[in-house]
């Protein structure tokens, strides 16, 4: 029996992503494959009858399948095509398990870019401080310590300072442009100088380790070039950051710059110290972080030097530590990054499943009990029990709707458990965020496990049997 020939359409953004899912999966489940690449960026955008009017199939084909996004009528496309016409799943991802197969093997995790974290200041801090925190940046990511000196002044404690993260294990840079600071500390095991220029390029042959370049002035580059020719005639390894400025600051330029210096430079390692961004822009720091891996990844730079000082930026070698692997995997497979890594979304969920205004109507109906449920729906928080629904946006009002009726199960301690699942209830409405009655909300890697304390109170909490889902994908 011949092998059914299925004939997918896509769009230009997807065609490479599906062809390399399609050459592992038709194999193992057994149909002859064809894909129509249709002149559009993004499949999700294709309705029926826009497909209807440019498919292409090929005489041996047996079936269609198009997106799951596609909207309209699909017998439209059938009677272009001649053959049947199938709604695939939303994501190509889900393809195995749409044809019954095992989940391809997949390489997600992996990382090429390493992560220097900073210690600022490391003078003023004890030395049991300096490892605690180094501690710390190693568990949430960090490849290299990297101690940061204070200018102008040289540091006594630079060599007990590094031998003490070396005998934790860890790998450890200097942050200095110091000589008399950084021949101890490379004495004492440090790998790699931050920095060197032509103020001390002279004495990088006497460390006998890695050091990163910079600029004398970051915005001419000069002395660029020179350091890297005395360094090369000298056989120093080094890696190269033409300095990433802040916003307001030529912010712009220096990214130009970044890229110039790959174009002229293509084999050479290089660093970018993202800090300047993180740390002096009034933003939380994770969606920096992401954009900044992502053009280290496409530019071969394959090392970042990070802080985590301000508030707003104190997980930030984590978040570099997820969006590295993210930012690899799509341009690996030259997919976007999207619906591959959720920890980074943090602060509205990926997607929203609520009841709808029927459901919710049943629900009074359908329960035995007097156990509150809450539900976020409609811009509105509903408590619903036996025989009673009740709705508000503010959750004050919603409670003295409850008093109103007089309850007979409202004991303090009740009271209480209400409170607390109303307050998480509220922030879900206002950020869109996915509110579920006695578990924790998804703050993607910030999210810290709920155990409920009031699970004897809802022995019965039936669910809406079909949630309908909202999704922004485009």
């Amino acid at each position: 029996m011949p092998q059914p020939h299925i004939h997918f359409v896509t769009g230009k953004l997807a065609e490479t992503s599906l062809r390399n899912v399609l050459a592992q999966l038709a194999p193992q489940a057994g149909f002859q494959y064809s894909v129509q690449v249709l002149n559009i960026t993004v499949a999700a955008l294709m309705t029926a009858d826009w497909i209807a009017r440019r498919i292409q199939v090929p005489p041996e084909a047996t079936q269609v399948m198009v997106t799951g996004y596609c909207r309209g009528d699909l017998k439209l496309i059938e009677a272009a095509a001649k053959v049947p016409v199938e709604r695939g799943p939303k994501d190509l991802r889900q393809l195995p398990d749409w044809f019954d197969q095992p989940a391809l093997a997949d390489d997600y995790g992996e990382y090429d870019v390493e992560i220097i974290a900073e210690i600022n200041h490391a003078p003023s801090f004890t030395l049991e401080e300096i490892i605690a925190e180094a501690r710390s940046l190693h568990a949430a990511g960090a490849d290299r310590i990297d101690v940061g000196c204070d200018p102008g002044s040289v540091w006594t404690g630079v060599a007990d300072c590094v031998k003490a993260l070396r005998d934790e294990g860890l790998q450890v840079s200097v942050d200095s442009l110091e000589p008399q600071e950084i021949a101890p500390a490379v004495q004492a095991g440090a790998s790699l100088v931050l920095s060197v220029n032509s103020s001390n390029r002279q004495h990088a042959v006497d460390w006998g380790c890695e050091v990163v370049v910079i600029p004398d002035d970051p915005k001419s580059l000069q002395g660029f070039d020179e350091t890297i020719n005395h360094l090369v005639r000298q056989n120093v390894p080094f890696r190269l950051d033409p300095i990433l400025e802040p916003i307001s600051f030529g912010f712009t330029e220096s990214i130009v710059r970044y890229h110039e210096t790959r174009r002229r430079y293509p084999d050479a390692e290089m660093m970018m110290g993202i800090g300047n961004l993180t740390e002096l822009t009034d933003a939380d720091s994770a969606g920096i972080n992401v954009m900044l891996l992502g053009i280290c990844q496409e530019l071969g730079i394959r090392s970042v030097l990070t802080t985590q000082v301000i508030n707003w930026a104190r997980t930030s070698v984590r978040e570099c530590d997820l969006a590295r692997r993210l930012m690899r995997y799509a341009l690996e497979h030259r997919t976007l990054p999207k619906r591959i890594e959720p920890k980074l979304v943090t602060l509205r969920d990926p997607k929203l499943s609520e009841p709808s205004e029927e459901e919710l109507a049943q629900l009074p109906q359908q329960l035995k009990d007097k156990n509150y449920r809450l539900f976020v729906a409609q811009q509105m928080l509903h408590l619903i029990c036996s025989d009673l629904h009740l709705q508000d946006a503010d959750p004050f009002s919603l409670f003295e709707k409850l008093e109103a009726t007089s309850p007979t199960n409202l004991n303090p301690s009740h009271a209480f458990y209400l409170g607390f699942e109303l307050c998480k209830a509220m922030t879900a409405l206002h950020l869109g965020k996915q509110y579920r009655q006695d578990e924790a909300l998804d703050w993607g890697y910030l999210t810290h496990a709920e155990e409920s304390h009031r699970i004897n109170l809802h022995k019965d909490r039936r669910q809406p049997k079909a949630p309908r889902e909202t999704d922004d994908e485009s």
